[in-house]
């Protein structure tokens, strides 16, 4: 029973492990949508037509600064990293020794007695790096959270779905109010501490993945 039990726990660790290998998860702020509380209504007993539980003013600026509100983010991603190293290490040395005199022996048999050497070590490495990505789009994400300073936690997902195929866009940052423009648009360049996640489910995702025994194999391979 306990080997059985052990068996059992092995296999759970082995497949979680393989499932967070699998399908590694970007860390977008959850929920991707807020709506404000619901405020129950109350009748007034003050008699005053302003009422500051419900106020917002008739003229305001509309950008958003509010739990609910939406933001559109204009996603513009583009890094480029590029590295060349090169290096070079030239070792020589050289031994020549001699014996000029020792008792009893004539020059013939002390020239054989010289020794000579030498020693030439050279390394030559080359290394080259660079990646490129870009990443464009647009989603209309909500704020899920107001900081005391001001700024807006947003968070947003949208999902298409075309035939048996869904692709998901998941975006989480927060942003600036100031850098909100007109419209209540606001570039991801502009936005602190951005999570973007592309995934989707379906046949087409799944002929382009590894299976999940094929990626474990080539985790635990050496070569």
């Amino acid at each position: 029973m306990n080997k059985l039990l052990g068996s059992s726990l092995a296999a759970c660790i082995v497949l979680s492990g393989c499932a967070a290998t699998i399908a590694p998860k970007v860390d977008v702020v959850e929920p991707t949508q807020a709506r404000p509380s619901p405020q129950a209504y109350v009748p007034a007993n003050n008699g005053a037509i302003f009422q500051g539980a419900g106020y917002r003013p008739l003229y305001e600026n509309p950008r958003a600064r509010m739990v609910g509100d939406v933001i559109t983010i204009v996603i513009s991603e583009s890094i480029s990293a590029k590295q060349e190293n090169t290096s070079t290490i030239e070792k020589k040395a050289s031994l020549d020794a001699s014996i000029s005199a020792l008792p009893l022996m004539n020059a013939t048999q002390l020239a054989k007695l010289g020794a000579t050497g030498s020693n030439n070590n050279k390394f030559d490495g080359t290394g080259k790096t660079s990646a490129t990505n870009t990443f464009t789009g647009t989603i209309t994400t909500t704020v899920v959270e107001v900081l005391p300073n001001g700024h807006l936690i947003v968070s947003g997902e949208k999902q298409i779905g075309v035939g048996q195929n869904v692709d998901i866009l998941r975006f989480s940052g927060q942003v600036d109010p100031n850098t909100i423009q007109p419209g209540n648009s606001v570039t991801s360049t502009q936005v602190a501490n951005v999570r973007v996640e592309q995934t989707g489910r379906g046949a087409k995702h799944d002929v382009q993945g590894i299976g999940w025994l094929a990626r474990f194999f080539l985790s635990i391979s050496p070569f």
